[in-house]
């Protein structure tokens, strides 16, 4: 009798212990002062970065397109694109492929596949700038001996030697293909320019020089395209062309979000991307960092008699 009476004791101050544990379990948590409710809060909130302000990851979609897949679904293959980008960090790996947009001046190195051991260098400004993946490519152009002259280059050729920006910057359009039309000294760059070097941490700037068309004919349309870099458009119109550029304008797909949706690759798409390459990036440039740093030094040699 005595020992059931002692269980039944026990299983009641077992399940009163748990019911006071379970009940005050909420009110536990509570700070007991103000001080410690802003404590909490601050504990919270995400800290800031010192020094430099670490770039979004979204914002590389501006200085490496080449890793965001075609937007059209027919050319959409993920286990193709993940090779792909493998492959271009690999290459990145090996020869140093820097930021550069439309716009800017560039000297590309390439080995001559017709001349063992020799290499040829052309410096021009980058008129267009397109492709995806592996198929990247841009093209530049330059004025030699009054002759224009234009070169196409795959970003990750394996004949390129080294690629060298010469001035970073931008243009108001996406695209210079009208320099084809316009007077020869805005395309015309020395073999022997400078690099001209921009601080650490500063934006691109953007160049808002507008060229000089030479007159009629014209490679195309160029009134019927909306082109911001272009400052004497309207003298060498007709009453006729400015009727047909009113009849051929389409204001309406600047809000076509369709249009929008299938040109572009969706942010969610985009942020898995670059968190996947983001790591490796950024190893890429610690290391370059660090190799532009690093001094080599020769030992003299001894001058014999």
């Amino acid at each position: 009798m005595a020992l059931a009476i002692r269980k039944s004791s026990n299983e009641v101050f077992s399940f009163a212990k748990w019911f006071i544990r379970r009940e005050c379990r909420v009110y536990s948590t509570l700070p007991e002062s103000v001080e410690e409710v802003t404590q909490q809060i601050e504990e919270t909130k995400p800290k800031r970065a010192t020094g430099r302000r670490a770039p979004k990851i979204l914002e590389y979609r501006h200085a490496y397109p080449e890793f965001l897949p075609d937007p059209n679904p027919k050319w959409r293959n993920t286990l193709r694109e993940k090779l792909e980008r493998q492959d271009m960090l690999n290459r990145r790996k090996q020869i140093d492929i820097p930021e550069f947009y439309v716009g800017s001046i560039l000297a590309v190195t390439i080995s001559d596949p017709h001349a063992q051991g020799k290499s040829n260098r052309f410096v021009g400004i980058c008129i267009e700038r397109k492709g995806c993946g592996l198929r990247a490519d841009f093209t530049l152009r330059n004025v030699v001996d009054h002759q224009g002259i234009e070169v196409r280059y795959d970003l990750y050729d394996p004949t390129i030697q080294k690629v060298q920006v010469l001035r970073l910057e931008k243009r108001l359009d996406d695209k210079l293909f009208y320099l084809r039309d316009s007077l020869p000294e805005y395309s015309t760059f020395p073999f022997d320019m400078d690099p001209e070097i921009l601080p650490e941490g500063a934006p691109v700037p953007v160049n808002p020089i507008q060229v000089k068309l030479k007159p009629r004919p014209w490679l195309e349309r160029w009134e019927r395209q909306e082109l911001k870099g272009i400052s004497n458009i309207e003298e060498y119109l007709k009453e006729k062309d400015r009727v047909r550029r009113e009849l051929r304008k389409t204001p309406w797909e600047k809000y076509d979000l369709m249009k929008d949706y299938r040109k572009t690759i969706p942010i969610e798409e985009q942020t898995e991307i670059w968190a996947d390459v983001n790591h490796q990036i950024q190893q890429l440039h610690l290391n370059r960092k660090k190799s532009s740093r690093k001094r080599t030094f020769t030992s003299p040699k001894t001058q014999l008699a």
